[in-house]
């Protein structure tokens, strides 16, 4: 039997740059690839325990390198992702954290939106999340308080999914005091961390996208 870790990393299919902080956070977490996001495996020096998807991205050279990892096939016409169907595997094995690797960037734009917005879900249900390419970030932003432990001169953005109010950026370049964004404005887009960098929102719904090596904007 596997050790029980309430952590697993979700293998998709979009960019991946392995960094020390994608490792730090990936650390003693189990591992669930979703068709092509089994090539981000090798990179990692990890084997997942399960392999899912249609198999319509992952071509036989991928197959053949994981002919040991337990595989879960679907057909194309489904009305799931694989992605979603990979989260509900760590779920159903126990996941309370959800790190999504390849969530960000990519060829399909519709797939990385879809990430986004699947991670919101997922934070209003519980779930501690984390979608990461290695050079960004994105965590979830919902009523209440969260603090990311960036960099010093490292640039994020916060971008409302809806009206935000009461929002407060604490330790930024930009501070905020129980700020009101309309939605869709580009208010919170482009600020740079002094440090850790706390948040606090008291309606709606947000994403925090960071880029921890990225000092640009210092």
């Amino acid at each position: 039997m596997p050790m029980i870790h309430s952590a697993f990393t979700i293998l998709l299919g979009g960019n991946l740059t392995v960094t020390d902080r994608l490792r730090d956070a990936v650390a003693d977490s189990r591992f669930i690839a979703a068709d092509s996001g089994m090539r981000h495996a090798a990179a990692l020096g990890v084997t997942p325990e399960l392999w899912v998807g249609d198999f319509d991205s992952s071509d036989a050279e991928l197959m053949a390198r994981f002919p040991s990892v337990e595989r879960r096939t679907y057909p194309p016409a489904k009305t799931e992702t694989d992605g979603e169907i990979a989260t509900a595997e760590a779920i159903e094995r126990g996941a309370t954290r959800l790190i999504f690797i390849g969530a960000l960037g990519g060829e399909r734009s519709d797939h990385a939106l879809q990430h986004l917005f699947h991670a919101v879900s997922l934070a209003e249900h519980g779930f501690d999340i984390l979608l990461t390419s290695g050079d960004e970030e994105a965590v979830p932003l919902l009523s209440g308080s969260r603090k990311l432990d960036l960099p010093k001169g490292s640039l994020f953005s916060v971008i409302g999914f809806s009206a935000l109010g009461g929002l407060d950026i604490i330790g930024a370049r930009y501070p905020l005091d129980n700020f009101s964004l309309p939605f869709g404005s580009s208010r919170t887009v482009s600020n740079v961390a002094e440090g850790p960098v706390e948040f606090h929102l008291k309606s709606g719904r947000a994403m925090i996208l960071a880029r921890p090596q990225d000092f640009t904007g210092a």
